[in-house]
């Protein structure tokens, strides 16, 4: 049986505009086209389909889902290759979606999170990778800076630096909103305490660089961004901050 590109729309979910984008690039090609010009799909079509929308469940590009499918092989080893995928993914968000629960729950309760749990769910490599991949696209194409370069990532360390990282911005950041001085000494102390656990963990920052850093940080429009979503004024207040701290460290 022979589908028109409306009712295989209408069957997968997908939008008549997509199934022609599809078509365009070579992704997904009609069984026939008739006399009038309506685009015709068979089974084997609808199967094609199928692992398309199942690679995009998976966030893969168009582009990546055209190499995998040019050089893939008999269908149900690809199902099966496919199941594995959807199964890290749906163990990956189950545990995140746990960790959320259980913020919300606290929160409610107004028992704050331990650092670590807030992370609980980013546990992989390619987690990572993923969560790295816009700002390291930004840093090769404006700095020529590969963080992501060929090597392994300490999942645990970054986990272990992420958490301690959201704990020291959470708290200059509420430093910032309750009118505390950028130069008053519980300021300065946390910057301290967040040096000390950068040397701890192999990554040792004097002062002076880590003012440089926070300088850089507000003159760039990618980081000040991120600081800013967090607080507004968080990117100049850090820089100031980190200023004071070098002059009296």
């Amino acid at each position: 049986m022979l589908y028109t590109v409306k009712e295989v729309a209408a069957m997968a979910g997908v939008t008549v505009k997509a199934l022609h984008h599809y078509h365009k690039i070579g992704l997904l090609l009609p069984s026939e086209v008739s006399e009038a010009g309506y685009r015709l799909y068979g089974s084997r079509e609808l199967e094609r389909l199928q692992q398309i929308m199942v690679y995009k469940e998976l966030d893969l590009s168009l582009d990546q889902i055209a190499r995998l499918m040019a050089t893939e092989g008999e269908r149900p080893a690809i199902l099966a290759d496919q199941e594995k995928l959807l199964c890290a993914r749906k163990d990956r968000l189950e545990a995140i979606l746990a960790t959320l629960r259980k913020t919300i729950t606290r929160e409610g309760k107004g028992e704050p999170m331990n650092d670590k749990e807030l992370f609980y769910g980013f546990a992989k490599e390619e987690d990572w990778r993923e969560a790295l991949q816009e700002q390291n696209d930004y840093l090769k194409a404006n700095y020529d800076t590969d963080l992501l370069a060929e090597q392994a990532i300490d999942v645990a360390g970054m986990n272990e630096m992420a958490a301690e990282a959201a704990g020291f911005m959470g708290g200059i950041a509420e430093a910032l909103r309750n009118g505390v001085r950028h130069d008053d000494e519980s300021v300065r102390s946390r910057i301290g305490e967040h040096l000390d656990f950068l040397g701890r963990q192999g990554h040792a920052t004097i002062a002076e660089d880590f003012a440089a850093q926070s300088r850089f940080f507000l003159n760039d429009d990618f980081h000040r961004s991120m600081l800013e979503g967090q607080q507004t004024g968080l990117a100049y207040y850090m820089a100031a901050a980190a200023d004071a701290y070098a002059g009296r460290a």
